[in-house]
């Protein structure tokens, strides 16, 4: 689950991760309001306004700005709140913009001292731990540096059992350049930072830029925080933070079912039950000339409301040509799941795309006849083969 950057800083800042002085906005007087009370705060005479949605890039697409005047914070707030905020994340369709973040601007006017790092806290999947990625080059995109310059990126391991350790928070400070309070301050954030990770059952925190002023004071200028799904059943005041607004709202009616969905841009809707199988399948659809449209896992139990709700999620979608059903049979009989199919159908009707069903497991035959002898437009095959096939014919 993602989490926006005004509700990441928060979660930062219940730590102990110093964050600049914001508040949240959605209207352009609210944004003035917000904007008087961070300079009664901090004495601030500029600030930054932030557009709010689930995506990096912000500044590229007009989503951030720099206002020198409460006026400004006021014209500025109304041009981004509202917009259809496109950026390199969004795709072409964008996200709109409902709330801004309205906070004092750190950068000094005429210094020069100010440094921009990139620090990041996420799982290595091939060691099975955390590690702590970071470099001098903040504010950038951290994906060109690591192309073009890998050597500027450093990482430290974790060991699970003993916690990011202080001679690890000093090497990261060295190899960061800090000296002085600076050195002594970032190796009292460091630990600080990961700790949020770890208590948040976070999947990925990640600040860009980690900002050191001219004075020696560090603030994380951003934050983009991603929660474990499967944690959240333990950290009920985080799970209520979720932005229904920044999902796919056929994602989140499939959720309230208890299915799986991804939505994709192909044309071939895949019902399974299994992740696995899900993968297979969608190989399966590429190697037949057509493209996945979504990625839809029923789970264990593909009983004849589960299989109707799956239709009407797959439905949804104007892009489907056709739907590939491939249900293994073993703890649900094929049987079982061919009437379903078959009880599913019936009862949504008008069903004009055509179905190719391939059951594979206990009592595949018997679940073949049923299908076939619906007398419904579906398609009954055995193998992955013949379901390629089917879809081939189909698509053409």
């Amino acid at each position: 689950m993602n989490l926006h950057e005004y509700q990441g800083k928060s979660l930062l800042k219940s730590f102990g991760v110093p964050v600049p002085e914001g508040i949240i906005a959605d209207t352009p007087d609210g944004a003035v309001d917000a904007a008087h009370v961070i300079q009664n705060t901090t004495g601030a005479k500029m600030w930054v306004i932030k557009a709010q949605i689930h995506a990096g890039g912000r500044g590229k697409g007009g989503g951030v700005k720099i206002a020198r005047s409460l006026q400004e914070v006021k014209e500025l707030s109304g041009k981004i709140l509202g917009m259809q905020l496109v950026t390199p994340q969004t795709g072409p369709q964008g996200k709109k913009v409902r709330r801004v973040l309205i906070v004092e601007d750190i950068y000094y006017p005429g210094e020069t001292q100010t440094k921009e790092f990139y620090i990041s806290i996420l799982m290595n999947r091939q060691t099975s731990r955390n590690m702590l990625v970071y470099s001098t080059e903040g504010g950038m995109d951290i994906e060109e540096v690591a192309s073009k310059t890998p050597h500027m990126i450093f990482s430290e391991e974790i060991n699970p059992c003993i916690g990011l350790a202080q001679f690890q928070c000093r090497k990261i400070a060295f190899n960061l350049g800090l000296s002085g309070a600076a050195y002594k301050e970032m190796t009292n954030i460091l630990p600080a930072l990961y700790r949020a990770y770890i208590e948040s059952d976070a999947s990925l925190i990640e600040i860009n830029p980690l900002v050191k002023t001219s004075d020696d004071k560090i603030f994380a200028c951003d934050a983009k925080v991603v929660l474990d799904n499967n944690a959240l059943f333990r950290q009920p005041n985080l799970a209520m933070l979720r932005d229904f607004f920044e999902e796919d709202p056929i994602e989140i009616e499939a959720g309230s079912y208890g299915l799986n969905y991804v939505k994709l841009d192909g044309n071939v809707g895949c019902m399974v039950n299994g992740a696995g199988l899900a993968m297979a399948t969608m190989d399966i659809i590429k190697l037949s000339g057509g493209e996945p449209a979504n990625f839809l896992d029923v789970g264990g139990s593909a009983n004849a409301k589960r299989v109707e709700q799956a239709f009407n999620i797959i439905l949804k979608d104007p892009n489907v040509k056709a739907i590939l059903v491939n249900i293994f049979g073993g703890i649900v009989r094929c049987d079982r799941v061919a009437e379903g199919i078959v009880e599913a159908y019936k009862n949504i009707g008008n069903i004009e795309i055509p179905i190719i069903v391939r059951l594979q497991g206990t009592n595949a035959e018997i679940g073949k006849e049923i299908i076939d002898s619906s007398g419904l437009k579906v398609f009954s095959a055995i193998t992955l083969e013949d379901a390629a096939k089917l879809v081939t014919q189909i698509l053409k």
